[in-house]
């Protein structure tokens, strides 16, 4: 079995049906796959920060232990921050076992490697400087949450004690280089990182009725993960992968800035799109990148412009544009099938999915997306 599999990818999914803080008043929806997400782009950015202070980072290990963590997160469902942290610390063993039985049953034909090395990292508790920056990422995903929710929930008991909980474990990773500006409001860092954040504000397919409703932050960790898996199937090299995650982390980034332009209006448009693509740049370069630190600029751009297009970079390597799209399609492809499988369908739903599907014949080859959807089909997926 491939790494990247329809059954692992309904995994990743199903947790935007896991809801944070729903033991609170919040002005907006927050699910899990957001959190996770917003959580690999921030630690991005305390990575780079690592790696232009001249301290390796292992590029590799970092998404993959975000992947671990996601699904450890995913399996063991919606804990209270404080009880998952001392089950993991006090039981870890019993908990990892849990956790992999689940992990088997969920995804019964994983890539057995892939299985091999998600179950060393349940076991043996992560201690490299990429774990590191992923617990420093989580805690800063957490607080932004938090501060999201904070002033809807004053009057409830214990809520300043949560937020000096949240401090505390923050607190722990200020060796970290880039965490003073991550935790100073004002400073380019925190400004990105509320940035990234927004995008969990803008739904996808908008106008059309769906379950689970999906930000264009959670699809984005989608494509991201879906790359990822690719990339362990084909033996990708380190820059690649490098590449083509962060690729699709970032693809649908000028959104923020920009909104959602729909296709339809897109293709339908003499040169509309060419013009879409000069303005977003221009923002992005007005808005998006005073906000990064000059080392990573160039590689930025890189992963941002023109993300569905194959290149090789002189300096950065391969980049897989072609199979980020591809992704891109198939992610879109899970929002619009799940829904019609839970029964929130739609006359647009259902066209959608034949339309994604037509086009996952032509541009999916590169990552066999015909074998996901078939087995998508074959899933038992319903609500009830």
């Amino acid at each position: 079995m491939p790494c990247l599999n329809a059954d692992i990818l309904y995994l990743f999914f199903d947790s935007a049906n896991m809801h944070r803080w729903n033991d609170h008043l919040r002005p907006v929806d927050l699910t899990e796959i957001d959190k996770q997400a917003h959580k690999a782009m921030i630690s991005w950015v305390l990575a780079s920060y690592e790696e232009a202070a001249g301290n390796h980072v292992d590029w590799t290990r970092l998404i993959e232990h975000g992947m671990f963590s996601f699904i450890q997160r995913a399996v063991l469902t919606d804990l209270k921050p404080q009880v998952f942290h001392r089950i993991v610390a006090e039981r870890r063993g019993q908990v990892a076992d849990y956790v992999i039985s689940e992990f088997d049953r969920l995804v019964p034909d994983a890539d057995p490697a892939l299985r091999s090395r998600f179950r060393e990292y349940l076991y043996d508790e992560p201690r490299t400087k990429e774990d590191a920056v992923l617990r420093a990422a989580h805690y800063l995903a957490t607080r932004w949450e938090f501060n999201l929710i904070y002033d809807s929930n004053r009057s409830i008991y214990g809520i300043d004690r949560t937020r000096e909980e949240i401090d505390e474990q923050i607190n722990q990773h200020l060796d970290l280089v880039g965490m003073k500006d991550a935790m100073s409001p004002g400073s380019g860092t925190f400004s990105l990182i509320d940035l990234f954040g927004q995008l969990r504000f803008q739904q996808r397919w908008a106008r059309t009725p769906r379950i689970p409703k999906t930000s264009v932050l959670g699809h984005s960790l989608m494509v991201a993960n879906m790359m990822y898996l690719h990339d362990c199937d084909i033996s990708a090299d380190d820059r690649s992968i490098y590449n083509d995650y962060y690729t699709g982390l970032f693809h649908d980034l000028p959104e923020v800035l920009t909104k959602d332009v729909i296709t339809p209006i897109k293709v339908n448009v003499d040169g509309l799109a060419a013009l879409l693509e000069d303005f977003e740049h221009d923002l992005i370069e007005s808005t998006i990148m005073p906000l990064i630190d000059d080392a990573w600029k160039d590689r930025f751009r890189f992963l941002v412009y023109d993300p569905f297009s194959d290149e090789e970079h002189p300096e950065y390597g391969i980049r897989r544009g072609s199979d980020v799209k591809a992704c891109d399609l198939f992610a879109a492809y899970m929002e619009a099938f799940i829904s019609v499988r839970y029964g929130v369908s739609s006359s647009a739903l259902r066209e959608g999915c034949q339309g994604i599907r037509d086009k996952l014949v032509e541009k999916g080859k590169g990552i066999d997306a015909m074998a996901l959807v078939d087995r998508l089909d074959k899933m038992r997926i319903r609500l009830f």
